[in-house]
């Protein structure tokens, strides 16, 4: 096996994280895919995947090494379509991921437009909340909401998002308006137990930074679901502005303490490459960035 075939064998157990379910995608037996990761590491010199009885997980030198394989294979991807004279033509598949409400209210729909664009591509689409790793779960796009870590990735901005608290008009005609973050300490709150959630929610007066920690009477596992229990009039939650623009639109919720509100959090769309990423990867993210910039929910 040449060089070039052991680092797509590499690369598809590092995306799968396990050494049968490459083989099963490289239409190859498990024991082949073994022995061309053995032979890379052996000639390499440096264990590449760390192996355990359940899993496979990039070691920090196979994370640099797929960072590389990956865009080695692009370039020769891109080499081949150019002299095949389809250049411009995004073909193959793409992995993103996004935020679940998020994907679900905007990435889907624009995922439906580009697939119906660009017939030779496919996407395996990553909607979770938490942050997935680009390089060990092979990544090409990804949105993100709040501040970026320094990265070699490239990231381009594309709006902004608040962090709001809202309730409904039924519920503050009864309950009467707060007029200070720490009236929140003694009102009915519903909470969210998901990945990211602080219990104290943060709050500025002036130039000063300000916290407090209410005591919710519902704690639900999905933003969606504290939405929905604050519409219907419970009490308050926090959410980010895009989750409820629709509902606000609609006289459903209402923000309240804006005054007080925290800086917006940004969004990113990150990919890797930069100019060398394949046609595919760079479709998607102009048509991303494009289609995310005219959102009026995302330019709070």
């Amino acid at each position: 096996m040449d060089r070039f075939q052991e680092m797509q064998v590499f690369a598809a157990v590092a995306q799968d994280q396990g050494f049968s379910a490459a083989a099963r995608r490289l239409g190859m037996s498990a024991a082949s895919v073994t022995r061309a990761v053995a032979a890379l590491e052996k000639r390499i010199g440096t264990h590449l995947l760390t192996r355990t009885t359940r899993s496979v997980h990039l070691s920090e030198a196979g994370q640099r090494f797929l960072e590389d394989s990956r865009r080695i294979l692009a370039e020769v991807q891109e080499a081949e379509d150019s002299a095949a004279g389809s250049h411009a033509q995004p073909r193959g598949q793409l992995t993103i991921t996004a935020p679940v409400l998020f994907g679900e209210l905007f990435v889907t729909p624009l995922m439906v437009s580009f697939l119906t664009q660009f017939p030779d591509v496919t996407i395996n689409a990553l909607l979770v909340d938490r942050v997935v790793s680009v390089v060990e779960e092979g990544v090409d796009v990804a949105v993100r909401i709040g501040e970026l870590p320094d990265s070699n990735q490239h990231a381009i901005r594309v709006g902004q998002v608040r962090r709001v608290i809202v309730a409904s008009p039924d519920f503050l005609s009864r309950q009467g308006r707060p007029t200070h973050p720490q009236d929140l300490t003694q009102a009915p709150v519903i909470a969210t137990s998901s990945i990211g959630q602080l219990k104290n929610w943060p709050f500025v007066e002036g130039d000063e930074p300000l916290s407090v920690r209410p005591e919710p009477r519902l704690v639900v596992t999905a933003n969606q679901a504290a939405i929905t229990a604050a519409a219907l009039g419970l009490g308050y939650t926090r959410v980010l502005s895009y989750q409820v623009a629709s509902r606000i639109a609609a006289g459903e919720l209402e923000i309240v303490l804006a005054d007080y509100e925290v800086a917006p959090l940004p969004i990113h769309v990150v990919y890797q490459g930069g100019r060398k990423a394949p046609a595919r990867v760079r479709s998607f993210v102009d048509f991303t960035v494009k289609s995310l910039r005219e959102q009026a929910a995302l330019q709070g």
